[in-house]
């Protein structure tokens, strides 16, 4: 069965979640917005969707899945939240430079959804891409 990603960029004036090419919604960010304010709007803002896994493109250093600082155009205590549990399915995080690189690279204009839990990068545990054109 093929998963349904949606995908996530998290910016400093908008978020904006992707189903498809064509299925797009988004909501304000902004200077205070903090992780739990991020999941009550995104939880709104996806209502009626149905996805199995969310990629989240995040505009800080990330590592590992790990968001390492928190982002200047955004509130506080994004480091060691657990998008997880608070949305209660998988999720993965990148840079959302990175993520946008890897998109371009992909195929011009794409955005994608990395399943490897040792972040960029070919490796041999096995990465899954899974791509939306933008």
């Amino acid at each position: 069965m093929k998963r349904r990603i949606l995908v996530v960029d998290i910016g400093g004036t908008f978020v904006k979640l992707l189903m498809s090419e064509r299925v797009e919604r988004e909501f304000p960010s902004g200077p205070r917005m903090t992780p739990k304010q991020f999941v009550a709007k995104f939880k709104e803002t996806a209502g009626g969707w149905k996805f199995d896994v969310v990629s989240i493109g995040f505009p800080a250093p990330v590592r590992n899945g790990r968001i390492l600082r928190n982002p200047k155009h955004l509130g506080r205590e994004w480091v060691n939240f657990n998008f997880a549990r608070a949305l209660g399915i998988p999720v993965r995080i990148v840079n959302d430079a990175a993520m946008q690189a890897l998109g371009s690279y992909l195929g011009g204009g794409r955005i994608c959804f990395w399943g490897s839990e040792q972040g960029l990068g070919p490796h041999s545990c096995g990465v899954e891409i899974s791509c939306h054109s933008s």
